[in-house]
């Protein structure tokens, strides 16, 4: 959903990283003043070096985007928005707006992270747990039993192989599974994310919804803000095609400008993208008739963001009871892989 982040800070030090700095925009300070300011406060934090060097390449440059670019762990979405910010003269609107975002992000992975991480320890737990007893525990019977002479008759015999092979699928299922999630969580915290996200997207395809949407959001709003500064139309969707971190919807920004090289209009350009839904495409039709595309992009950014965010709810909101039926299904199979062969044993004395 954010800039890809190197290492760096979490999407709640960079929410208040931003809120800071509109707060000294706000107050009117020298932005290397404020930024000195802000270096020194935070001099004890754990990312104190790269306060001193924002501190530093805007006393040297003058420019909060040449200062943020010149450090590689600031995410390319939050140096980006702020070069847009300072060329469009909304640097201080730019900096609330992505206060709020990050903040949205940091509360969106608190939540994911909750639903995920119980079932998936669970899931770990349950593979060793099923392990321990195929692996060490049966065995052990099979061994008293003879060891007692006692024989089993065919039923026994097989509840015993039924009961094993049950619980080493049950073993297999749920490792896998885990295993999958596992590789999955880290790889979208690699330099691989984007290759594992186009993965998730077509194994998951509600997840593909919501990236678009928020790209769709994303651009509507660079859109919106540029062409509220005053750049002229082509300006603004180059700008906005190198912020996106979604390659599609990039390249469909791309084709909306080279449509409007071409002759067409802007609203004739974006209808052949499909970067905007039906409703929105009119929207946008209407408010470059007005002249208002400025403004109606802003409330078709808005429209996207809230979108999103509730299908968001909603995926978040069954991930968990999800994972919990079917946790309770493989518990039901570890159980009946111990009972079965314990049945059968017991039947042969």
């Amino acid at each position: 959903m954010a800039g890809k982040k190197k290492k760096g800070m979490s999407s709640a030090e960079l929410s208040s990283f931003c809120g800071q700095v509109a707060l000294i925009l706000e107050a009117g300070l020298p932005l290397y003043d404020g930024m000195e300011t802000l270096a020194q406060t935070d001099k004890a934090s754990a990312h104190a070096d790269m306060y001193q060097k924002v501190s530093r390449g805007v006393t040297e440059t003058g420019s909060l985007y040449e200062a943020l670019k010149q450090d590689p762990e600031w995410p390319s979405y939050l140096v980006e928005m702020a070069g847009v910010g300072e060329r469009s003269g909304n640097l201080e609107r730019v900096m609330r707006g992505l206060e709020a975002y990050y903040a949205k992000e940091d509360r969106i992975r608190a939540a994911v992270s909750g639903a995920v991480a119980y079932p998936l320890v669970l899931g770990a737990m349950l593979v060793v747990i099923v392990l321990i007893m195929l692996w060490r525990v049966l065995p052990v019977f099979q061994r008293v039993m003879a060891d007692m002479g006692t024989s089993m008759n065919a039923s026994g015999n097989f509840l015993m192989r039924a009961g094993a092979a049950a619980g080493w699928i049950v073993l297999a299922v749920t490792g896998l599974a885990v295993a999958a999630a596992a590789t999955a969580l880290l790889g979208l915290r690699s330099s691989k994310a984007d290759r594992v996200r186009e993965i998730l997207w077509k194994l998951f395809p509600p997840i593909r919804t919501i990236s678009r949407r928020l790209s769709a959001s994303r651009a509507a709003g660079v859109l919106s803000m540029m062409i509220s500064g005053g750049f002229p139309m082509e300006e603004a969707l180059s700008m906005t095609g190198k912020v996106l971190t979604d390659k599609e919807a990039a390249a469909q920004v791309e084709r909306i400008r080279t449509g409007m090289e071409a002759g067409e209009s802007f609203a004739d350009s974006i209808a052949k993208t499909g970067l905007f839904d039906d409703l929105e495409e009119r929207m946008i039709r209407m408010g470059s008739a007005t002249g208002r595309e400025d403004q109606v992009l802003a409330k078709v950014a808005d429209l996207y963001e809230e979108q999103a965010e509730s299908d968001i709810g909603r995926l978040v909101s069954i991930i968990e009871p999800s994972l919990v039926a079917l946790l309770s299904v493989v518990i039901g199979g570890v159980l009946l892989s111990v009972m079965l062969p314990m049945a059968g044993i017991l039947g042969a004395l």
